[in-house]
């Protein structure tokens, strides 16, 4: 059995976890294979929106795994997370499901609260997070609301740096939601501390991502 994992985000951070988490995840035995093109990210940071161009290079990585004979693939991009909705049907039809990080995670948060608050470092990353929770909303016919946290100035921070103003920019949000998303892999690492610092629960999206790869295989009777 093999997996692909395609990342637009190579912070060393988010690889290292999603790595982990997919490991635990899954049978020892699975080969785990990795396309990245922080190229898609950065385009799609300057433009402010997924460019053409962008979407097709991610597409190309889904491609690249289905003929590589990945069993599926697990896309780890927030910001183009509307491409692998669009590739769905691709999925379908190569017989290669095409598995967001987020969008479990996304059902988890509308789960446990109807007040989300969203925090994200890029623009480009919030607004696709943000339609995702919607649309599961719908699909679970629950009603949420959403509260922004753009935290300005933390894209490219040492952790440290990361981390004291993920801490500070959550402060503002806090009292105002029943639970906090990150809308970032490359976030996760700061998970534990938020849900200490504030009390409420913080979802992260590598080992949502990981399971639902995990329920992907095993739907598809790989596992």
């Amino acid at each position: 059995m093999k997996v692909s994992l395609v990342y637009t985000s190579t912070t060393p951070e988010l690889i290292e976890l999603v790595e982990k988490e997919v490991g635990e995840a899954l049978p020892e035995d699975v080969q785990v294979i990795s396309y990245q093109d922080p190229s898609i990210l950065a385009e799609v940071r300057d433009a402010g929106y997924v460019t053409a161009p962008a979407a097709a290079r991610l597409v190309g990585m889904y491609m690249e795994s289905v003929s590589a004979g990945a069993d599926a693939i697990l896309n780890l991009c927030s910001s183009v997370g509307e491409v692998a909705d669009a590739a769905q049907d691709i999925g379908k039809y190569t017989g290669v499901p095409i598995v967001r990080v987020d969008e479990e995670m996304c059902r988890e948060a509308v789960r446990l609260g109807k007040k989300i608050g969203v925090m994200a470092t890029l623009p480009t990353t919030l607004e696709p997070t943000k339609n995702t929770i919607l649309r599961v909303a719908r699909e679970m016919n629950r009603h949420v609301e959403l509260v922004d946290a753009l935290v300005d100035g933390a894209f490219g921070l040492d952790q440290g740096q990361f981390k004291a103003l993920m801490t500070e920019y959550a402060g503002k949000i806090a009292d105002q939601v029943d639970v906090i998303l990150f809308a970032q892999g490359s976030m996760a690492y700061c998970e534990e501390y938020i849900h200490e610092k504030y009390g409420k629960p913080v979802l992260s999206s590598p080992r949502f991502g990981a399971a639902a790869l995990k329920e992907a295989l095993i739907k598809k009777g790989c596992m």
